[in-house]
């Protein structure tokens, strides 16, 4: 059998023993040098060839290995049964004819390297599909571009980098670079990209030498050019590029070109709505600062102030929370409130809540009566929204305060002394006309500090308010002295990944 497999261009390893097989095939796996085929005589010397097959194909790293199992002895229908029973791919009645022990040995082989090559290819499209998902969850152009490129580094074995080009030309590379490139480079990038991709939609490639391809951007100091998949979901639309090192010998793998092709669509496609998403987000921010009074306008006689106000992170509408501070002739009024929803209805809402405040107050700055007057108000020509807001009436030069709350999160006084503790007052929301109770009074020390937030700070899905409000109640106990530092640190504690708006007022009575 060995003369016939040699004389048709077979390399053929013999071994006496199924103990010799079972090292020889050790060795060649520790080399990576594992051979095509295994042909084992159904009686070994120390032990049946059946047993031997079953050994080999319960090792994970020998699994795919074929086996041919042969005997001049054990002919019979029965035998050839155990053969394929304990894994072997076919079985040879001895002697045979040299054409048929070929023709058995490369069935083996060609049946071998297809399952080996349909397992590589379901791994390579679960590669593909796993990539996809990432580029679908990415929430920011630069975290599209690092799962493009994380995928296509996956997908291919090697270096790979991408790049978003954005409406007005800005560029988005992953962040996946062994080197840095310097500004210069990602500017000839951005107009290779952009050019390349101009008036075309769908997916190609390009290829681009190395004089035209900016150095480090696959390794560092590495001057290779760059191998350019590039698509576009729509005739002006955002263009995107997966680029890897160009290969000259071998060239480039159909099977990867076509499947770096397919991530590349899939991310033009999520580059289209989330792009428009952050055009949307920065014009709902720019709209929503401009409705909130600038804290420099916030300067009040006797008081130190600090305002802050944080976007929901997953919001490109705008919200409707507030914060004002007014002089009226009998203290510094204080609000902070949140108008139900995230609309221009609810912004403008939040507007309307607080220009009526500012002409409501100069009559009678109680609190109490305000509230009622803006719940009126809300009422009349909104009947189909409610709000929430906390109004604090403070006397700077005697810390005297009167608090009305309508449905929102009582202050929070943080004493000097140390502690910190809600104020006991609450009321219906605005909107329902219901009746309002008198409100609580208190006095601040010099030292200490009131702080006003909305339950964006704190409000957790699955996490229970008064969870939270003790919580928030801790962390202001513990933060550093002053008004800008006690909203610093909450927001660094509490203000990531928000789901909702955040406004904070945070105030102390002047030295």
């Amino acid at each position: 059998m060995g003369a016939v497999l040699r004389r048709a261009g077979h390399h053929v390893v013999p071994v006496a023993s199924a103990g010799e097989a079972l090292v020889e095939l050790d060795n060649r796996l520790r080399g990576g040098d594992l051979p095509d085929l295994a042909l084992f005589d159904v009686r070994l010397p120390d032990m049946s060839g059946f047993e031997l097959c079953r050994r080999v194909k319960s090792r994970p790293t020998l699994a795919g290995l074929p086996v041919v199992h042969f005997s001049a002895a054990a002919v019979e229908s029965g035998d050839r049964c155990r053969g394929l029973n304990a894994g072997g791919d076919a079985y040879l009645s001895m002697p045979a004819e040299p054409e048929e022990i070929q023709a058995v040995v490369r069935a083996a082989v060609r049946g071998a390297r297809r399952h080996t090559g349909d397992a590589t290819l379901v791994h390579r499209l679960t590669l593909l599909s796993e990539a996809t998902a990432a580029v679908q969850a990415a929430r920011r152009p630069r975290e599209l571009a690092d799962a493009a490129a994380q995928g296509a580094t996956r997908l291919t074995g090697g270096p790979a980098v991408s790049f978003v080009i954005g409406p007005d030309g800005e560029l988005y590379r992953s962040r996946s670079l062994l080197s840095t490139p310097d500004a210069t480079a990602h500017a000839a990038v951005a107009r290779l990209v952009t050019r390349l991709a101009d008036g075309r939609t769908g997916a190609h490639t390009a290829v681009v030498p190395a004089p035209l391809w900016p150095p480090g951007f696959f390794r560092a100091g590495a001057t290779d050019g760059a191998r350019l998949v590039l698509a576009q979901a729509r005739p002006g639309g955002t263009p995107v590029c997966v680029a890897t090192p160009a290969r000259r010998d071998p060239g480039p793998d159909p099977a990867d070109e076509a499947l770096l092709t397919r991530l590349a669509q899939a991310t033009a496609l999520a580059a289209e709505p989330l792009l428009m998403y952050q055009v949307e987000r920065h014009v709902a921010l720019t709209l929503q600062h401009s409705f909130l009074p600038r804290p420099e306008t916030l300067r009040m006689p006797g008081l130190e102030l600090a305002v802050r106000y944080v976007p929901a992170s997953s919001q490109a509408e705008i919200g409707g929370d507030f914060y004002a501070a007014l002089r009226t002739r009998a203290g510094i009024l204080t609000a902070v409130g949140d108008v139900a929803g995230h609309s221009l209805d609810a912004a403008t809402v939040m507007v309307e809540i607080r220009h009526a405040l500012r002409a409501y107050c100069l009559e009678d700055s109680d609190p109490r009566t305000l509230a009622a007057r803006l719940d009126r108000m809300l009422q009349h020509h909104h009947p189909d929204i409610t709000a929430t807001v906390c109004l604090v009436l403070l006397a700077p030069d005697t810390g005297h305060a009167k608090v009305a709350n309508a449905g929102h999160i009582a202050p929070l006084v943080v004493r000097g002394r140390g502690g910190a503790e809600y104020v006991d007052a609450d009321g219906p929301l605005l909107g329902l006309g219901l009746r309002r109770p008198p409100p609580t009074e208190l006095f601040l020390g010099p030292a200490d500090r009131l702080l006003m937030v909305t339950d964006g700070l704190i409000e957790t899905r699955g996490t229970d308010l008064s969870v939270s409000l003790d919580r928030l109640r801790t962390a202001a106990a513990e933060a550093p002295p002053g008004v800008h530092a006690l909203c610093d640190s909450l927001l660094s504690r509490f203000g990531d990944d928000r789901e909702d708006d955040i406004a904070m007022l945070a105030l102390r009575r002047a030295a």
